[in-house]
């Protein structure tokens, strides 16, 4: 008696909400322009190459520690007119972050494609070492691009 309990009670309604999941998800996904993204990572592009969406300007190849990192992003990609800019600072060849600056509702002109507006990133690094920066754009439907750069304090 109680192993039909324990079915009724537990396994039962994992396996309804498998099943009533699945056919929303089948549904959403049958939708034109939808598409499962398990894992929304970004296509990143390294700074420099021509024809990217996104790139960062003003990045040098060494500071100082006592200089700061002063850059800012242009964004080649008509369809992030306005979106959230993320910029962040990690210890090259770890995911240990060092500092990081958020922009949030970067709206701009198509003629002038320079965020943040009004401003840009600047962060003193004071410990010497080797860092990647990454830039992200993240627009207001969800698409996201970014880029990274290398960059060394003395």
């Amino acid at each position: 008696m109680a192993t039909r309990r324990v079915f009724i009670v537990f396994v039962l309604p994992v396996i309804f909400s498998i099943v009533v999941g699945s056919a929303v998800l089948a549904g959403i996904l049958q939708q034109p322009d939808r598409e499962l993204n398990m894992w929304p990572m970004s296509h990143s592009i390294e700074v420099g190459s021509h024809n990217s969406p996104i790139e960062i300007i003003g990045l040098s190849k060494q500071y100082l520690t006592t200089e700061p990192v002063e850059i800012q992003i242009q964004v080649n990609d008509s369809s992030f007119d306005c979106g959230d800019l993320y910029v962040t600072v990690y210890l090259s060849g770890r995911n240990t972050v060092i500092t990081q600056g958020g922009f949030l509702e970067q709206c701009f002109e198509s003629g002038n494609a320079i965020i943040p507006v009004g401003g840009e990133f600047s962060e003193i690094v004071d410990t010497p070492g080797s860092y990647d920066i990454e830039a992200q754009m993240i627009s207001k439907q969800l698409k996201t691009i970014s880029t990274k750069g290398t960059f060394t304090v003395k």
